[in-house]
């Protein structure tokens, strides 16, 4: 008989609290049983960013009712899980400890397994549930903190060939809003305002396309964009919309235009070693950019090499990622005990040197 897995999974690395579980039966494809995220844009506008302690007891408060929500949507009860999954690291310490310490009461007091889950591997591990990706596929994980390209080659085997030394993509994202006074978070409204500009206006920098290899950096494109304001509020003595709209098209068409191009090098490194398995899939945030999504599927098209993205409720954080991930995990026979603990660093990639530089969820790899 097919053994059916059924997972609860939590997720609080940010300033998403959320709850899922997925389920499993044998070899078919896993099926998302239920998905409840509560964000917290609303606690953190007035602060232009997420604010660590807010976010730690907003999850605090929230966690036990994502649970409840998630359970009554699949119709299930803790007594149907298999084990809870977490994610125990990278991400704000006070949101992973908060999440971490509710999957052991639940687990203690249910009787369940504990599996402490990697953030970043519940996105990397997103097109095995999407898409039901076979290993090894190249994987563009692209988000608020984290950058960087890896092979999957097993559900914790993962080697990185290149990544942002400096800011995430979601990071300069998030700084150009401020800078620019958009809401947070900044990739939406920073993406809305590039729909209307002119992205040839301003000669903004494409960084290390000059240098080969994979890794990435974000940092000084960011600082171009004040500079080019600065100059405007200098001649002008403001900004207008078109002014807002061209910044934004520009800062966008320079960081789709380093991503493309980083892509198309981590595209032929990994088809040297690997060309049986022509597939580049994204995950993260940011994938959740058209223009970007756009400029990743054309580079592959170019080069002969199939893409897959998650649908746009998976590329944020969720916690159906982390059961999903967890699920994977616990199949091979993992667990952990009470004594998991939360990490704010903890890289996907255990052999390669550490980036340089730290993002808001910690280590860039």
């Amino acid at each position: 008989m097919m053994r059916t897995l059924t997972i609860l999974g939590l997720e609080s690395s940010c300033d998403d609290t959320a709850a899922a579980i997925v389920r499993r039966t044998g070899d078919d494809a896993p099926e998302i049983l239920s998905s409840v995220v509560m964000g917290q844009n609303d606690l953190h506008a007035d602060f232009g960013g997420v604010v660590p302690e807010i976010a730690a007891r907003a999850h605090a408060e929230r966690l036990d009712i994502c649970v409840r929500r998630a359970l009554a949507e699949a119709g299930l009860s803790l007594a149907d899980m298999d084990a809870v999954a977490v994610t125990a690291g990278p991400g704000l310490i006070g949101g992973v400890i908060s999440g971490v310490m509710c999957a052991k009461g639940i687990a203690a007091g249910a009787g369940l397994p504990l599996i402490g889950v990697n953030h970043l591997a519940g996105h990397a591990l997103t097109p095995r549930l999407t898409d039901g990706a076979g290993f090894p596929y190249l994987m563009l994980l692209v988000s608020g903190g984290h950058c960087q390209f890896l092979i999957a080659r097993g559900v914790d085997d993962f080697t990185r060939l290149g990544g942002t030394i400096d800011d995430a993509p979601g990071e300069a994202f998030d700084k150009t809003a401020r800078l620019l006074g958009l809401p947070q978070p900044g990739g939406p409204s920073v993406e809305a305002e590039a729909r209307s500009g002119d992205p040839a206006r301003f000669a903004f920098p494409r960084p290390l396309l000059d240098r080969p290899g994979c890794d990435m950096s974000f940092s000084g494109l960011k600082t171009a964009l004040l500079r080019a304001r600065d100059a405007l509020v200098a001649e002008k003595g403001g900004l207008t919309r078109t002014d807002r709209a061209d910044l934004c098209a520009g800062f966008q068409a320079a960081v789709v235009d380093v991503l493309v191009e980083k892509s198309r090098r981590a595209i032929a490194a990994y088809l040297e070693e690997i060309p049986a398995h022509p597939l580049l899939a994204v995950a993260g945030g940011v994938a959740a950019n058209k223009a970007i999504r756009a400029g990743l599927e054309s580079v592959c098209t170019e080069m002969g090499v199939q893409f897959t993205a998650p649908p746009l409720r998976l590329c944020t954080d969720n916690a159906a990622m982390i059961a999903h991930a967890g699920l994977e995990l616990f199949a091979k026979g993992r667990k952990d005990d009470m004594t998991l603990a939360a990490r704010p660093r903890w890289p996907l990639d255990q052999r390669s040197p550490a980036l340089l530089g730290g993002g808001k969820k910690g280590a860039k790899a």
